[in-house]
């Protein structure tokens, strides 16, 4: 059923946290309302300085790119649409922050293109196969031990153990640290959400020591891999060498706080959106259920699709231009809005029906295609797939008991816990 916005056009405010907390129809409908009316929308900036003196004051604004169209124009055109500039956050950060959170994807070429190859020889075609066939083995861990409690939190029995664990044994992280990690991850996604920063507190303070104990981590592990190296992907990284040129500590740092945030928040919202969806339409569970490795194969898009785990992305004009009849200047900001462009009428038939058979499917929850299309978006589908498939046979009747508990973020499209039932295994 196509949402209709309770809200008129100059009553949505994409700035206002209180927007966010809307009912998930409420928000689709106003989106739709933008997509129709007004696809380039200008917005003030939130005022982070209300919420901590580290916080930086308001810029110009920006505009909310949420047409399909817009968005994809927008990603294939980095000359012009850059990343690099003030970072991909609405607010322009320091440059020390920048390379801190955001890294590789706060980057244009040829810096982008240098860091890109460095990762991605490390990701060599052994390595990759090492990874995928661990994850059928965290998989049934995972499941084996939840699958004898009868009802558990799906998030953090099941959806947040599967990348998390497959991250920090890709890196070499000891399963001592797995719980750091957890923390340090969901404070730096948080949005300020009450249950990671608790009142009071200082959200951007506390998102700057979430990521200096991950860092730290990975100096002392990247500190330790170069005397007593192993297969891991830290070894990998620390010793890549592609003509001459390697990752720097802080590269390294950066990459590692990227791959714990982006890797393990994204992955786990996604399997955890699929057993909603699931929940919500058993009419769709039931052909993935019958035929699990035909409907995989535009079933796991279509739950990206669907929960798109990344609500948007910034990007910065390098000189004036026109885009969809608009005349934009160099310095404007645009937010990419991956949630709208995902529900756009003109390119998806019918977007608010969840289908696990959708074909084709040019969502662009990876982010649309451009030197910015997520890196680990073949891992994060085998992730996806297995978990689901080995679910759905060794828990065939699990399912949601209530509404999803989401995160208070624009950012992320996070589910912080849902209640699940199944019979034990």
């Amino acid at each position: 059923m196509h949402p209709r916005s309770v809200l008129s056009l100059d009553e949505i405010d994409l700035s206002d946290l209180a927007f966010w907390e809307r009912p998930w129809a409420e928000r689709e409908g106003a989106f739709a309302l933008l997509r129709s009316e007004r696809p380039l929308a200008h917005f003030e900036e939130p005022d982070m300085a209300l919420l901590s003196p580290l916080g930086p004051p308001p810029g110009p604004g920006y505009r909310a790119a949420t047409r399909h169209a817009d968005v994809t124009e927008i990603s294939r055109h980095p000359e012009i649409y850059c990343s690099g500039q003030g970072a991909v956050s609405i607010f322009d950060l320091p440059e020390e922050m920048v390379e801190y959170f955001a890294g590789m994807i706060s980057t244009d070429n040829p810096r982008h293109a240098r860091l890109r190859r460095i990762v991605s020889a490390a990701f060599n075609p052994r390595r990759i196969l090492s990874i995928e066939n661990s994850i059928e083995e965290v998989a049934d861990r995972v499941i084996d031990r939840a699958s004898d409690l009868g009802e558990c939190d799906f998030v953090t029995e099941i959806a947040a153990a599967l990348p998390l664990e497959i991250i920090c044994d890709m890196m070499g992280v000891p399963p001592s640290e797995y719980a750091t990690v957890f923390h340090s991850s969901n404070v730096i996604l948080s949005s300020g959400d009450p249950e990671f920063i608790p009142e009071g507190s200082d959200p951007v303070l506390a998102g700057l020591e979430a990521g200096q104990q991950l860092t730290g981590l990975m100096h002392e592990l990247s500190a330790h891999r170069v005397d007593h190296p192993t297969d891991d992907l830290t070894t990998a990284l620390i010793s890549t060498n592609i003509d001459g040129e390697s990752l720097t500590q802080a590269e390294l740092a950066s990459f590692f706080i990227l791959l714990l945030t982006a890797g393990n928040e994204t992955t786990r919202n996604a399997i955890t959106h699929g057993l909603w969806a699931f929940t919500e339409h058993p009419d769709q569970r039931a052909l993935w259920q019958a035929d699990p490795a035909t409907i995989a194969t535009t079933g796991v898009d279509e739950i990206v699709r669907w929960g798109t785990p990344v609500i948007w992305m910034r990007r910065t004009v390098t000189e004036d231009t026109v885009l969809s009849g608009e005349e934009l200047c160099a310095g404007d900001k645009l937010l990419l809005f991956y949630n709208s462009a995902n529900r756009d009428e003109d390119v998806f038939e019918d977007p608010f029906r969840f289908d696990v058979r959708r074909n084709p499917n040019p969502h662009v929850g990876f982010g649309a295609a451009g030197p910015h299309f997520c890196l680990g978006a073949h891992l994060a589908r085998r992730e996806i797939d297995v978990m689901l498939r080995k679910l759905l046979v060794r828990l065939p009747d699990i399912e949601a008991t209530a509404e999803p508990d989401r995160l208070r973020s624009p950012f992320i499209n996070g589910i912080k816990h849902l209640p699940c039932r199944f019979t034990p295994a």
